[in-house]
């Protein structure tokens, strides 16, 4: 949803975030068609002393605001803070979306799409039962179900036929 940082930085303040191109519009669809929208992150730079769990809520709430004005929204937001191979929730492990699935009423992983830009992202969404969409140029090699360019070609394919 939001441009990512240089390998190795990490968003900490929220003028940093940039929503990617076309990416309130994929969520608002998704809105207005009735699906959930749950975001799941990995953020190991708590873990490493490098971001704090204020900043982070400070990036979430630009984030919301970025797709509230747009018409925009999301029904979950998940945070991993472990460092690597610490715990259940860090992709690709499924424990963020497992987490999302008890939480938010009738939502069904069998019935999910995991949509990211990263194979951990895939990773995640397989291990959780999900079908997968990544964003990745054409042609990327990738355990998905689908790689699609961006995030309003994902939410074309899964809005076709509706």
């Amino acid at each position: 949803m939001n441009a990512a940082p240089p390998p190795g930085l990490y968003l900490t303040r929220p003028e940093e975030l940039r929503l990617l191109p076309g990416a309130a519009e994929a969520v608002r669809t998704l809105n207005r068609r009735g699906h959930r929208v749950v975001v799941v992150t990995n953020q190991r730079g708590v873990a490493r002393g490098l971001v704090t769990w204020v900043e982070l809520a400070a990036v979430e709430r630009r984030l919301a605001e970025l797709l509230g004005a747009q018409g925009a929204h999301w029904d979950g937001y998940y945070v991993c803070p472990h460092a690597e191979n610490s715990c259940r929730c860090r992709k690709p492990r499924p424990g963020l979306l497992e987490a999302a699935a008890r939480d938010i009423p009738r939502l069904s992983l069998a019935d999910a799409v995991m949509i990211g830009d990263s194979e951990t992202d895939v990773g995640a969404g397989r291990a959780a039962g999900c079908r997968t969409v990544r964003l990745a140029p054409p042609g990327t090699p990738s355990a998905a179900d689908r790689v699609v360019a961006d995030l309003r070609s994902a939410v074309r394919i899964l809005t076709e036929g509706e």
